[in-house]
Order: C-alpha cells, then sequence, then structure tokens
C-alpha cells in the first residue's frame, strides 16, 4: 500500500529544521508499518525499537540525557552502528517510557543530525496533557485510516490513473463514473483500515472484513478500561457505543442526555476529550456565523461527533451490505455519507471543517481555504433539496459552494456538484 503521509515524512526529513517526528492516530491506522517502509525506502538503514516488548530499554532513558550516550547504547542493543542522517531511528510504543518522550528534546537540542521518529497507542491522549512531552520540541503528524483515494491505489490501480487525473470541471465519463462510484460503495463497507484493505485485495471476502471491524472495535474497547488514565472508562465506553445513535437523531447534534438519561456535560466532557485526543471520534463544531476566521464564530457547547473510519461506523450501525450495494434508501445513509466526506476533508485544509444549524435548516459543513467560507452538502443520494445551502448561496453568492451526491461533476449556477469519489480531490478541484 501506498500511503500519501510518506510525502509529509520525505519533507520532514529534507528540512533542515527537522525536530524528532512523533506520529499521532488510532491504534491500527498502520503507523507501525509507515515508520518501518519509510526507513526501508529512504534511508541506507533503521533501527526499530519497541517499548511494549523490550522494558530493559527503558533504564538507557532514565539513567541517560545525553543523546549522543543514548545513541551508543542503543547501537549495542540493535547491534550495529546508529549513523547520522542516514539510519532512521524509530521508537515504537513510546507512551510506555515517558522518559524516552521525553527524550526527543535532547536531539532537538544536541543531536539533531540524528533523525528519529515515534510513535504510540493512545499517545494523543498524553499529548493532550500538559507538561507530559516537550511542547515545540518535536514535529507531529497525524496518521488516518486509508482515505479514499489510497484504498483506490490499493485496490485497483487502472482506476486510480484515471482518478487522479481528472481535473477541474472535466466531464467524467459514464463507465468511470460508475466504476467509481462502486469503488466508492465498496469504500463504505470495507473502510480504510489497512486490515481490512489488505484483507480485501488479497481475500475479496466481505465476511472476513466484518470479522476484522468487529475485533477491532472490541480492541478499541478493551483500550478503553487499559489506558485511560484518570479518566473513566465506563464513561469512555458509554459515548464511545452512543454515536451511532446520536447520528442517526434528525439533526445529528452531540446530546449528553443520549448517552445515558440525565447525562450532562460535565459527566461526559473528558470522555468526549479523551476519545477525540485518542483519534477514535472527529468533533465538528457548529459556527453561530459563517464568517472568516471560522474558529472565531465556533459554538463551544453544540457539536457532532464522527467515527475515525467509515467502515467501523458502517459495522457499528449494523448495515447490511446489500443496503448499501444496491442502492436503497436505508435509515442511516445521510449520517454514513457525511462520516465519508469529513473523513476525505480532515486534513485538505488548515482550518479544521465546521457545520452551521440554526431554526431553519443545516448545511453539513463549512470550509475555509484562506480567506473564502465554502459551505459543503453530502448527500447520499441523488436529492438536491439542501434549503439551508441553497439559500446561502443565493444570498451570499460564494466563490464556491458544493454539493456532493452520486451525481455527475458539473457546475449548476453557483453550486458545484461533485461525485462523492471526488471528496478527497476537493481542494485541488477547486
Amino acid at each position: 500500500m501506498k500511503r500519501n503521509a510518506i510525502e509529509a515524512l520525505l519533507n520532514w526529513k529534507n528540512d533542515e529544521e527537522r525536530k524528532p517526528m512523533v506520529l499521532k492516530g488510532a491504534r491500527q491506522v498502520g503507523k507501525t508499518w509507515l515508520m518501518k517502509e519509510f526507513g526501508r525506502s529512504h534511508y541506507e538503514n533503521y533501527v526499530y525499537f519497541n517499548f511494549d516488548e523490550e522494558d530493559e530499554l527503558q533504564s538507557i532513558f532514565e539513567t541517560n540525557k545525553n543523546p549522543k550516550r543514548i545513541i551508543e547504547l542503543l547501537s549495542l542493543v540493535a547491534g550495529e552502528k546508529i549513523l547520522p542522517r542516514t539510519t532512521l531511528v524509530i521508537f515504537d510504543e513510546i507512551q510506555e517510557c515517558p522518559s524516552a518522550l521525553n527524550a526527543l528534546k535532547y536531539f532537538k537540542e544536541k543531536a539533531n543530525e540524528y533523525h528519529v521518529i515515534a510513535a504510540g497507542s493512545l499517545l494523543g491522549t498524553l499529548l493532550a496533557q500538559p507538561k507530559s512531552y516537550p511542547v515545540g520540541m518535536v514535529n507531529l503528524l497525524d496518521i488516518h485510516p486509508l482515505t479514499f483515494d489510497e484504498f483506490l491505489d490499493a485496490t485497483d490501480e487502472p482506476l486510480y490513473a484515471y482518478y487522479q487525473s481528472i481535473t477541474k470541471e472535466q466531464a467524467i465519463e459514464e463507465i468511470f463514473h460508475n466504476r467509481l462510484m462502486e469503488a466508492y460503495n465498496n469504500y463504505l463497507i470495507i473502510g480504510g483500515m489497512p486490515e481490512c484493505v489488505a484483507s480485501w485485495v488479497n481475500h475479496k471476502d466481505p465476511a472476513r472484513i466484518t470479522q476484522i471491524q468487529k475485533e477491532l472495535v472490541q480492541i478499541y474497547e478493551n483500550d478503553f478500561s487499559k489506558h485511560n488514565g484518570k479518566v473513566n472508562s465506563g464513561r469512555i465506553l458509554q459515548v464511545f457505543r452512543s454515536i451511532v445513535t446520536q447520528l442517526a437523531k434528525p439533526n445529528e447534534k452531540f446530546m449528553y442526555g443520549a448517552v445515558r438519561e440525565g447525562g450532562r456535560a460535565r459527566d461526559f466532557e473528558e470522555a468526549i476529550e479523551w476519545l477525540v485526543s485518542a483519534g477514535m471520534l472527529n468533533r465538528v463544531y457548529n459556527l453561530s456565523k459563517l464568517e472568516h476566521p471560522l474558529s472565531a464564530f465556533r459554538k463551544m457547547d453544540q457539536f457532532k461527533l464522527f467515527v475515525f473510519d467509515t467502515g467501523l461506523l458502517k459495522y457499528m450501525a449494523g448495515i447490511d451490505n446489500s443496503a448499501i450495494l444496491l442502492k436503497t434508501n436505508y435509515q442511516f445513509k445521510g449520517p454514513l455519507t457525511e462520516n465519508y466526506v469529513l473523513q476525505q476533508l480532515i486534513g485538505q485544509f488548515d482550518v479544521a471543517p465546521h457545520y452551521y444549524s440554526d431554526r431553519s435548516g443545516e448545511i453539513d459543513f463549512v470550509l475555509q481555504n484562506g480567506t473564502e467560507v465554502i459551505p459543503v452538502e453530502a448527500k447520499g443520494g441523488e436529492d438536491k433539496s439542501a434549503p439551508t445551502f441553497k439559500k446561502y448561496v443565493n444570498e451570499h453568492l460564494p466563490e464556491h459552494a458544493v454539493r456532493f451526491s452520486k451525481r455527475g461533476y458539473r457546475k449548476d449556477g453557483y453550486i458545484t456538484n461533485m461525485p462523492l469519489y471526488l471528496s478527497r480531490k476537493m481542494k485541488d478541484l477547486l
């Protein structure tokens, strides 16, 4: 599998202002594979240390603060010389050794010629705590499940080559539109977890995918009790298990009372923060105004929560594959489509996606591109009704307004209709 993050890591490697790199992201999204693949393909050599498997490594960092001495000792452990610039030093499961996480600042200050990359499960929850890591001394990179373009590259290279060639307002031939829509439906079912994608490539067996998704959800739910720190693990589990119910409501806004009757913000705020920091949930805030800069108009008490992988959400909601493949209008189609679109939009723009809601209705997503504000609708079918979206477009005549649906790629007045499979290319196509 090719991952887009390799490009970001290459830029990091070539940057003279480089700091030790820390990869964040939920468990099983491919961080370990990515670090090893990057070391294998872009360095003469790499050395790999796993703090979860090798307890004795901790003593090296607990008794030494000199990075040159640390490198000497690690060379002895690895059985080979670690060279500046040509050896990639990989620290995995670094959350198990806080002194190693802290030691990254010494590499930045005193031994920046050594290329060091680190990752760990639930590292985001640790980094969210004050004083838990060297602020400003590391580069951070978020790793997510495979996006639609990465999925397409892994499952159908010729179709991916066509997808890559699509340019702004290009007419997409019906045969390719149909094939890409079919790939989109498959992505809704399989999602972007590397294990699921690899299984699909090798076996093409939907039952295996369902089993893997079931096991992944169980692993995550077990993690809640193991790595929750001071946060109540029962509440983390309650919030996580309420997501399908939350998204099935007409307005999808997160309601504490839907987690537990009589539930209040103070009961579940910490659990939500933990899940968002862990990379398990994506939070989208409501806006009081559709104006630049969006973050100034964010309503901190009104938000939606989506699952970080659409395939896992589809499994958690219990949607039968046939509902997606046979084009029926199943109950959860809207939320699943929005979850997919959000998963593709994350990371494309500097400002995280928001949404807008008032008494008259809602705009699914609001994006900021420079100073421009872009309204976005996400439709699971060919239905075009979106009164609040259309009203905003008619009143403000924005430079860009995008509707994602199953319809073809074309411009209708001020609205650009993009097929759902192009959501990952949105910024390039503006």
